[in-house]
């Protein structure tokens, strides 16, 4: 399932930097690991659902891409968004 428009809603504003920020590293990052944790009960259900798959690949690997602009960019902007969402233990 898509992340419903008020789930988004939140998710932005959670991790927005001013107002009417949407497009921030912040915010993409958190939208992203948002439907990535919302795909995740959809492949409990169906194991072999490959193509599927491959798009949740490309998700982590482009949400992998932006975590390394923003450390290369800021990294204490990095480290707070790590520890807000949760990514690394």
């Amino acid at each position: 399932m898509a992340l419903t428009a008020q789930d988004k809603a939140a998710v932005i504003k959670d991790h927005q930097r001013g107002d009417g920020d949407t497009g921030s590293p912040e915010v993409q990052i958190a939208l992203i690991t948002a439907r990535l944790q919302d795909l995740s009960g959809h492949f409990k259900a169906h194991t072999h659902d490959n193509h599927s798959r491959r798009g949740l690949l490309k998700m982590v690997n482009h949400r992998r891409k932006m975590l390394d602009y923003l450390r290369k960019t800021d990294l204490e902007r990095y480290r707070a968004l790590i520890k807000k969402l949760g990514l690394r233990k």
